[in-house]
């Protein structure tokens, strides 16, 4: 079995992945990179906030992740947020720090002043944003930006446009203004942002290609996950040659967030095989830690860091959820430092009965007894319209006979 798709003890995903046939269409660059924005865009989740010491200690636990880049706020929104990033800047050993700025070169001596090595200018494009929130042309957008670009350039900023809304911007409009900025002033790289998560990814894998020949610029995809395709579309951009992706931790960001950063990782690394040596543990610890700090808890079924991804409720295949995990899911539990779990409730068989039993030490029981076990079971759980609690069903087997102090 190819080593893309199987790893021992690790995930075994599906070989169509990988087919020459799959494969052959696909133009993912050399290096793939994670821009995070947890601190600016994460932030902008309605009620979090993020005072100076949280923001440290979250941009601490990216770059012990091995996160490439983190978007460390905006210096302009408050005093605190700019020396927070003062502070970010000095203690971070390895990601690069990146300011969010508008095009306003204000914007940019305050990015230099708190130590970023780069700035992400945003300006809006999208059609429905010109027209009735700020009253501007294609052209208003090319004057307020060139200047400021430059500006950053000199200062010799790592530079990123970032035209919002792009998804939803006039092709003319899109096409004049990109065709005049490159005349005039050539930013590093040009993000592609999906602010209110409407593209399919078809639509962004053709948006990724046309900016990258109109432009010859690097492309970077910012996605929201408004339709639920936060992160297909950012992995739809980089099969299509986009080599930064931007992600919020907890897919965390205004109404339904932004691509999520575990999920976008472990697919990665996982589905396209692109493994930047990110550290899988620490990256469940932030996401934890900033469920904890924002009080917004993680769904449990949540891809990667969801409490019950490993849980079997179900009696087909009990058993191998612990003895052979990969024979009942993409992943092994233990990659995320997590283990498989067999619950009881309405859907269980008498393998669950069976595997909880020994699992207290209880074995040798009549196989009438399983059943009617089984059935208590079942019935306790479609009474209650949950699953059992470890003292319900101690209960009903000491009501079968059964000695627990075996």
């Amino acid at each position: 079995m190819s080593s893309n798709y199987f790893k021992e003890n690790g995930w075994w995903v599906s070989p169509l992945n990988f087919l020459e046939e799959v494969q052959k269409d696909l133009e993912i660059p050399e290096r793939v990179i994670v821009h995070d924005a947890t601190l600016r865009d994460g932030e902008q989740t309605p009620g979090v906030v993020f005072r100076k010491d949280d923001k440290i200690r979250i941009a601490e636990y990216l770059d012990s992740i091995g996160i490439e880049r983190i978007e460390a706020g905006m210096p302009a929104v408050s005093n605190e947020d700019f020396e927070a990033m003062k502070e970010i800047s000095k203690r971070v050993k390895n990601a690069k720090i990146f300011a969010f700025s508008r095009a306003m070169k204000s914007d940019i001596d305050l990015a230099e002043e708190c130590g970023a090595s780069g700035v992400v200018i945003e300006v809006p494009i999208g059609y429905p944003k010109l027209k009735y929130q700020f009253n501007w042309t294609w052209e208003d957008v090319y004057n307020k930006s060139a200047d400021v670009i430059n500006y950053a350039k000199e200062k010799g900023l790592y530079t990123v446009f970032f035209p919002y809304d792009t998804t939803r911007a006039r092709t003319e409009d899109f096409e004049n203004l990109l065709e005049k900025l490159c005349k005039n002033a050539s930013p590093d790289s040009l993000g592609i942002v999906d602010t209110t998560g409407c593209a399919t990814p078809e639509a962004i894998k053709y948006l990724v290609k046309k900016s990258k020949k109109l432009t010859g610029l690097p492309i970077e995809i910012h996605t929201h996950n408004d339709f639920g395709l936060g992160v297909a579309t950012e992995l739809a951009a980089v099969a299509a040659g986009a080599s930064v992706v931007h992600s919020c931790a907890n897919g965390m960001g205004e109404r339904t967030g932004n691509a999520a950063l575990e999920d976008l990782i472990v697919s990665l690394k996982m589905l396209y095989g692109i493994d930047n040596g990110y550290d899988i543990i620490k990256l469940i610890e932030l996401c934890e830690y900033l469920s904890n700090l924002t009080g917004i808890p993680i769904a449990r079924n949540k891809p990667v860091t969801g409490g019950f991804n490993y849980t079997r409720e179900s009696g087909i295949g009990v058993d191998l959820v612990v003895k052979n995990p990969l024979a009942m899911f993409a992943t092994d539990p233990e990659f995320f430092g997590k283990n498989g779990e067999v619950v009881l409730g309405k859907k269980s068989g008498k393998m669950s009965v069976i595997y909880t039993l020994e699992k207290m030490g209880i074995t040798d029981v009549a196989d009438d007894d399983i059943t009617a076990i089984l059935q208590d079971v079942k019935k306790e759980g479609m009474d209650k319209r949950r699953l059992l609690t470890e003292e319900e069903f101690k209960a009903i087997i000491v009501k079968r006979g059964i000695d627990l102090g075996k």
